[in-house]
């Protein structure tokens, strides 16, 4: 079955920089939309952003204010994050997410065990 398996995730001071890398198995990964999600401390997990299949279109959350970038190499069966001018809010653990049907925007069918992303300020 679809496995996920994240990766990156560390202790960064405001203002800094991380990728997390998500690597997918036992499924063709170009048949797969992929995702990532967050959920912090007290918090509900929360839609960051999404791919499609090809990595043609991506969408956002709007309260990211287009510090994040989602990309997917289909030749390493890996999606990234690229998380830029972090600040202590985006303190959370970091999920991928797959969908064969849909991009994952607000559910998915597949999760991965999460990384921690720590904030510092």
């Amino acid at each position: 079955q679809v496995r996920l398996v994240e990766s990156g995730g560390g202790l960064v001071q405001a203002g800094g920089s991380l990728r997390l890398s998500c690597a997918f198995s036992g499924r063709t990964f170009s048949s797969y939309a992929m995702g990532w999600f967050r959920q912090a401390p007290g918090k509900e997990r929360e839609f960051v952003t999404a791919i499609n299949w090809s990595g043609g279109s991506t969408y956002y959350a709007d309260s990211l204010k287009g510090r994040f970038t989602i990309s997917r190499d289909n030749a390493k069966n890996t999606v990234y994050l690229q998380m830029n001018s972090l600040k202590p809010e985006d303190t959370a653990v970091y999920y991928c997410a797959a969908d064969r049907t849909k991009v994952p925007r607000n559910s998915a069918e597949y999760w991965g065990q999460g990384t921690q992303v720590t904030v510092s300020s």
